[in-house]
């Protein structure tokens, strides 16, 4: 099965359904960039696709970072002085700031609230809040809660060991006909949130079912990994091999209702912007694309100036941009399985045009062959412009000279991918048109 005929069996309500059931399961777990959390997540994903586990451990030096200690939590609260608890990770993981130390103590209001934080602008939404590179503890909830913390002194309980372990990260290759690699990534570090970045697994798991299934020219590499620490340690593991990769995408908010946004790869014109433009233009649906810049998610790191790898960065409404983001209100309700399944069939379409994006040699070269006696003329009329898949393939015929791709040929002509894919097709069945050997278009 091609990956093209897997596009147009996809049924929208099925496969969104099945993305927000996995992403429901996962919704629960405590992720931070380290843990039996992420085990966990892992765990869950592996019944979909076969992961490679990898555990580095804690004091490993990675470039200019060092992989840090472990942390895992079982329980944390505060309790007034009637014993009830006013702040329960049981109720919510983001209640606790990520990679808290050990508390159990009494202690006055005013040093429990030093260590509480707040979204003042959005009262009702509990913040997702880190200390992941410094010793540090505290609490997360609604600041419309905070005038409820009347009493003197409260019990505070974290529960949570900070000690030497490993971080995990989850791998998935699938080998192609070439060596080149198309690597996707993901990250895989913040606990109940769903936008960021649950659709991101998500969507990247059934993407590697789909891929999976496919016949396929390049070879895949998907990365379930937590961010920064993450990506710069598969770098740093893999620098002898990093040759292979000719495109990356990371894939995150993928799950709520805004248009789609591609954030370019420092390069700015590789292979994977120019063919993520032209997908999300045949959307016929509003979109933005977005120069890089060294903030965002982990294209950062794979874009560093002494990787300067092509990847960019596929979402829907950009992070920091929308009232929800890092916060309870990304849950389950935020985001739509329409939504998951567009972007899934997004993903698939980019996959598929990378795959489709071919160079050949027109094997009639001299002059324009003679389209006619094979079928494939038909008289310009009025107009003085050949039917659609005509113009087509006088394009193909004119730039297949082994120096354009079928990307090429897409951008000049104006005319669709699969259009140009199409009279490709039909001239190399008539003989007019030969794959090139070197089809590194990535190098176009």
């Amino acid at each position: 099965m091609t990956i093209t005929n897997l596009t147009t069996t996809i049924d929208p309500n099925a496969i969104g359904e099945q993305i927000y059931s996995l992403m429901k399961e996962l919704f629960p777990i405590c992720r931070s960039i380290t843990g039996n959390g992420v085990r966990e997540t892992l765990k869950i994903i592996g019944k979909h696709i076969p992961l490679e586990i990898h555990e580095v451990p804690s004091g490993t030096e990675v470039f200019d970072w060092t992989i840090p200690k472990e942390w895992n939590i079982r329980d944390a609260y505060v309790k007034d002085s009637k014993g009830a608890r006013v702040i329960d990770f049981k109720q919510s993981n983001l209640h606790v700031v990520s990679y808290s130390v050990p508390v159990n103590k009494k202690m006055a209001r005013e040093e429990l609230l030093s260590h509480i934080f707040t979204i003042p602008e959005e009262p009702e939404l509990i913040p997702f809040r880190n200390s992941f590179y410094k010793e540090d503890w505290g609490f997360c909830i609604e600041h419309k809660r905070l005038c409820d913390l009347n009493d003197h002194e409260y019990d505070v309980c974290i529960d949570s060991t900070l000690e030497d372990g490993f971080m995990t990260f989850g791998e998935f290759f699938l080998q192609g006909r070439t060596d080149d690699e198309i690597v996707i990534f993901t990250h895989t570090c913040h606990p109940s949130l769903c936008n960021d970045n649950l659709t991101g697994i998500s969507v990247a798991t059934f993407l590697a079912e789909w891929v999976r299934a496919s016949s396929r020219h390049y070879s895949y590499r998907f990365l379930f990994c937590p961010t920064t620490i993450g990506s710069i340690t598969w770098l740093a593991l893999n620098e002898p091999q990093l040759y292979k990769v000719k495109s990356g995408l990371i894939l995150t908010g993928l799950g709520d209702s805004g248009g789609f946004t591609y954030k370019k790869s420092r390069k700015g014109d590789s292979m994977i912007d120019r063919t993520v433009a032209q997908v999300l233009c045949a959307l016929g649906k509003p979109f933005e694309i977005y120069e890089f810049s060294p903030f965002g998610y982990d294209e950062r790191q794979f874009c560093s100036p002494g990787f300067n790898l092509p990847f960019g960065c596929l979402m829907r409404t950009p992070n920091g941009k929308y009232p929800e983001y890092h916060s309870s209100g990304d849950g389950l309700g935020f985001i739509s399985q329409k939504n998951l399944a567009e972007s899934l069939k997004t993903c698939i379409n980019i996959i598929e045009s990378l795959e489709n994006n071919r160079c050949y040699f027109n094997t009639n070269p001299k002059g324009e062959p003679q389209l006619g006696r094979r079928g494939l003329f038909r008289a310009a009329g009025r107009k003085h412009q050949p039917p659609e898949e005509q113009f087509a393939i006088l394009w193909v015929l004119n730039l297949s000279d082994g120096f354009h791709s079928i990307l090429d040929i897409v951008e000049r002509s104006g005319l669709k991918l699969e259009l140009v894919k199409r009279a490709a097709d039909i001239l190399i069945t008539c003989g007019l048109l030969q794959e090139s050997p070197d089809n590194d278009t990535s190098k176009i």
